[in-house]
């Protein structure tokens, strides 16, 4: 498991340890581009008319704070909190989940207006621009596990929605390989630590986050322009 950058929100090391692991990360993420992102046709099977103004969507992609910092600046989003799903509560932690042996997902749990943008444009924007789908247990430099590509539908519309496009998308042959995004109903979101939350808009020189999530902003905007809010909405506005 890659642990390359993130060990230091987690606690205060010296200036020696800083710099080392700052170097490290500036050589790993050298190495290993941040993700491409592409264009995907949008989903032929979304789901029926909006039935209430609020729709939960928990998503699963690599590291969170890159895909919660994608969510935070699409129209129609008022919520995108970082999280883990696929465990149980005792390990929802991020030292234990960390492991990659919970059963955890580094997720997002995204509240959206079903009125405004659809659960299948989410989808498309996940697949499209905030991960990798065809990556099996890993983004960039991250491994494991709990950085795999998952979808943890809120219903069997969304699952059916999910698996759809899914098939729609490899069928196509959108992407060099097959996608391994794995749909797993069921589960609980847990909410994750404070420091996790908005990581990306209050780190923006991070090095982890130069090189592998800003990225993903700027494909949101060049490839979303009709979806794109520049001011993303934050969990310390209070709109978690």
């Amino acid at each position: 498991m890659t642990l390359l950058c993130k060990p230091l929100v987690a606690r205060r090391p010296g200036a020696a340890h800083i710099a080392a692991i700052l170097s490290a990360c500036w050589l790993g993420a050298a190495a290993q581009a941040a993700e491409g992102a592409r264009v995907v046709p949008p989903p032929a099977v979304d789901e029926r008319a909006a039935q209430s103004a609020s729709e939960v969507a928990v998503l699963a992609g690599g590291c969170f704070w890159g895909v919660q910092g994608v969510f935070q600046h699409v129209k129609g989003v008022s919520s995108a909190v970082s999280g883990y799903d696929g465990g149980d509560k005792a390990t929802a932690h991020y030292e234990m989940t960390s492991r990659g042996d919970t059963g955890h997902a580094e997720s997002v749990r995204v509240t959206f207006n079903p009125n405004e943008i659809s659960y299948g444009r989410i989808l498309q924007i996940y697949f499209s621009v905030a991960h990798d789908p065809t990556d099996l247990d890993r983004q960039g430099p991250d491994e494991g596990t709990q950085y795999r590509s998952a979808i943890f539908p809120a219903n069997d519309e969304q699952a059916s929605v999910a698996k759809a496009y899914i098939a729609q998308l490899d069928q196509a042959h959108v992407f060099d390989a097959a996608i391994v995004t794995k749909i797993e109903p069921g589960r609980t979101f847990y909410l994750a630590e404070d420091y996790h939350q908005d990581f990306l808009t209050l780190n923006p020189t991070y090095p982890y986050i130069v090189f592998n999530d800003l990225p993903k902003i700027e494909n949101l905007k060049r490839l979303f322009p009709d979806v794109f809010r520049a001011e993303p909405v934050l969990v310390r506005s209070g709109h978690s």
